[in-house]
């Protein structure tokens, strides 16, 4: 178990994924840790490094910066070079563009992920925290979810998943890589794309609507704010855990999408109505029900439990999006 805050200053860790929404994040909270922090970020022919760019300038100076792509097994390794631990964060995340190209999934969570383990299995001495996703349950047969409960995808990115997850268990049994997985459950918070939930449904009300697109309100789902998903993938990164340890991240509460749009109206002291959306519907086989965590294995093998109450993430998320989306670029955004 991790015993104390600062067992990571001075390692040199590799984020990948750091320009997204949790990579960013944990790359903030990695060099408040002290640790030596390099961040492999999606090649873009502006340079930018995503969220990162917007990172406190003095922290930005102590980072190194590579712009590759997860799916180059040379570059992957080169990145990986002289590294202790590496969060692999980097994947295609977006379900409903999983039904349009799931090759490029396969390739990305897939193969980037075998990039980074083969790479591991030949460098001495590095950790890696491999990130799933609670969506390779699919609607479980049993709630709250355990880490033993069977996997099954309902969808091409659930199952691209599910592989890279399995590739992790195989490389820790087969060749003895020390690699564990953390399987955050729904987690939400500033810089997440608009096209998530939350921020979907936060951005229309601020931007004045007062009939929300949605799709499917039964669902429901097991919210995480961000800096408790951070501290997760901290705590982990120094464990003492078997290689091959599946860990969950969960508050071990779930809301539903009706009851989630009620409570992002009183937030923003808006009233409105949500409207059905058929491009917002999975097809309906694909859709999962009910996604709780068990959180119980993470309170005894990390000491970790969920801190933020989901209602002081809502206000914190509103505040930010208030901040950063223009009422009329949200209104285009979500036409």
């Amino acid at each position: 178990m991790s015993s104390g805050p600062y067992q990571l200053k001075g390692k040199k860790v590799l984020v990948t994924g750091a320009d997204g929404f949790i990579g960013s994040h944990l790359v903030e909270r990695l060099l408040l840790e002290g640790a030596d922090v390099r961040c492999l970020c999606m090649y873009n022919s502006n340079g930018s490094y995503g969220w990162l760019d917007d990172l406190d300038p003095q922290l930005r100076a102590d980072i190194d910066f590579r712009l590759g792509d997860i799916r180059d097994a040379r570059f992957v390794r080169e990145c990986i070079e002289d590294v202790q631990i590496v969060f692999h964060l980097a994947a295609l995340i977006s379900i409903p563009y999983s039904y349009l190209a799931p090759h490029s999934f396969v390739e990305t969570n897939i193969i980037g992920t075998l990039n980074i383990l083969e790479a591991a299995r030949v460098l001495d001495g590095v950790r890696v925290i491999h990130t799933s996703t609670s969506e390779v349950y699919g609607t479980p047969k049993t709630v709250p979810i355990r880490e033993s409960h069977e996997l099954h995808a309902q969808s091409p990115y659930a199952a691209s998943k599910v592989a890279a997850d399995q590739l992790c268990g195989s490389y820790a049994c087969s060749f003895g890589v020390d690699v564990l997985t953390l399987r955050p459950f729904n987690t939400f918070g500033p810089r997440q794309s608009t096209r998530a939930i939350i921020p979907t449904i936060l951005t229309q009300l601020l931007a004045g609507r007062r009939s929300i697109n949605l799709g499917s309100l039964t669902p429901k789902r097991d919210f995480t704010y961000v800096s408790d998903t951070v501290d997760g993938f901290v705590k982990m990164g120094t464990a003492k855990l078997a290689p091959g340890t599946t860990v969950h991240l969960g508050t071990g509460t779930a809301v539903s999408i009706a009851e989630l749009f009620g409570l992002c109206c009183e937030v923003t002291g808006v009233e409105a109505s949500a409207v059905p959306d058929d491009i917002r519907f999975r097809p309906e086989s694909s859709e999962v029900e009910i996604l709780l965590s068990d959180p119980s294995s993470a309170a005894e093998k990390l000491g970790w439990k969920a801190e933020t109450a989901f209602s002081d993430g809502l206000v914190s998320t509103t505040e930010w999006l208030r901040l950063r989306v223009g009422g009329e670029q949200a209104v285009r955004f979500h036409r």
